[in-house]
């Protein structure tokens, strides 16, 4: 029986897909083999020697202590584009509020209301003040091409906008996918120089903090269109308000507001919502659930932001999953430890990604506590399982 955590309010649909047979769910479990958060901050928390496994249902982990994680062997997996047609929709959503000023003349139209004016006498006149460009013509820069960044280039050049999508790592199926008419770049000044609009959608970290920064800024075209759906962290803040208050920059529309943003004019604070949908929290719960699943069961790994993506068929009589650090003679030690206990290995996989590899091994006999002890206490190995 497995044991999952549950550490915010998951979808049901998401927990209804680990059977009840094998699987106990609860948010007051105290010890566990996996956890599926959402936005609660688990830096604090000092997690059970038995927990494997971290499932985030969403994309962004800075909730999660990833170094402690690797550190004790937990795999942290995400939903990368489980969440991307809600964030897609917010795109759009932001286009148009940071063109025309919708939300101002709704602000306005209910102020002639309650002021008691008959407002339907003085929108011809008042109209004028919240008129904005259209989007058909105008060029759109995107930075990342990953899951949503893709489906916002389709959907810009579905509005007839000009489309430069910047990624340097773009993946031969997301290439596939793009629309012919999006124009790829590996030159972030290309975006900065050519765009009416800019739009990001890349992870959070210590190379991407302050993407937008005022040099990136004093590269735009004069009145440029801001919009941060992806990680506040990403766009430096000073930077931004500086130039929305020299007029540069014409509108910033942000899903992570605070209160100096706020008091700058044409600044548009939305409260996180780029994923805040009922069909998006389902999607994220499903694919968080089985990706615990496919781990626990059978050591498969798929969407995991610390260690690389691992998949084998099963065979043999008993698999083992080793987590261990990057280094040379590892894999050596491991597989001559099973050899010299007479143990075949049928098949093998070893995968590494930066500090980190994996390596999943199937033998033809079962494997005893001792001889998982012997290959758990070999130099650089971090953790070790086997799966019956």
């Amino acid at each position: 029986m497995y044991r999952i955590k549950t550490m915010n309010k998951i979808a049901p649909v998401g927990l209804s897909k680990l059977p009840k047979e094998r699987y106990q769910v609860g948010d007051d479990l105290e010890c566990y083999d996996g956890a599926i958060v959402r936005s609660a901050k688990l830096h604090d928390v000092d997690f059970p020697s038995d927990l494997l496994a971290i499932a985030r249902a969403g994309a962004g982990t800075n909730n999660i202590p990833i170094d402690r994680c690797n550190k004790q062997g937990i795999v942290v997996f995400n939903t990368p584009g489980a969440n991307a047609n809600a964030v897609k929709e917010l795109v759009v959503a932001s286009l148009l509020y940071s063109s025309r000023d919708i939300i101002g003349g709704a602000r306005w139209v209910r102020e002639q209301v309650d002021a008691g004016v008959e407002v339907s006498t003085v929108v011809e006149k008042g109209k004028s003040a919240f008129a904005g460009p259209e989007l058909a013509g105008k060029t759109i820069g995107i930075i990342g091409l990953g899951a949503i960044g893709a489906k916002v280039a389709n959907t810009c050049i579905a509005l007839g906008m000009q489309v430069i999508g910047y990624d340097p790592f773009l993946s031969v199926d997301t290439a596939l996918g793009l629309d012919i008419h999006v124009k790829h770049t590996t030159d972030l000044d290309v975006i900065w120089k050519n765009s009416d609009y800019i739009t990001i959608h890349i992870p959070y970290n210590k190379e991407t903090a302050n993407t937008i920064d005022a040099d990136a800024i004093s590269k735009m075209k004069g009145g440029v269109r801001l919009i941060n759906l992806a990680r506040g962290g990403l766009v430096n803040n000073d930077a931004v308000i500086a130039a929305l208050e020299s007029g540069h920059v014409a509108r910033y529309v942000t899903d992570f507001p605070d209160n100096r943003l706020m008091n700058t004019k044409n600044v548009i604070g939305t409260p996180h919502l780029g994923a805040s949908t009922p069909e998006s929290e389902e999607n994220c719960a499903v694919m968080a659930a089985r990706e615990l699943m496919e781990y626990l069961e059978n050591g498969n790994i798929v969407n995991a932001v610390n260690l690389p993506s691992v998949r084998m068929q099963r065979s043999g009589v008993c698999r083992v999953c080793i987590i261990h650090k990057n280094v040379p003679t590892v894999l050596t030690s491991i597989t001559s430890s099973f050899s010299a206990a007479g143990m075949n290995i049928e098949n093998l996989i070893n995968k590494s990604r930066r500090d980190l590899a994996y390596s999943m091994m199937d033998l033809d006999t079962r494997v005893s506590e001792t001889m998982l002890s012997t290959v758990a206490s070999l130099p650089n190995v971090i953790r070790v399982r086997a799966l019956m």
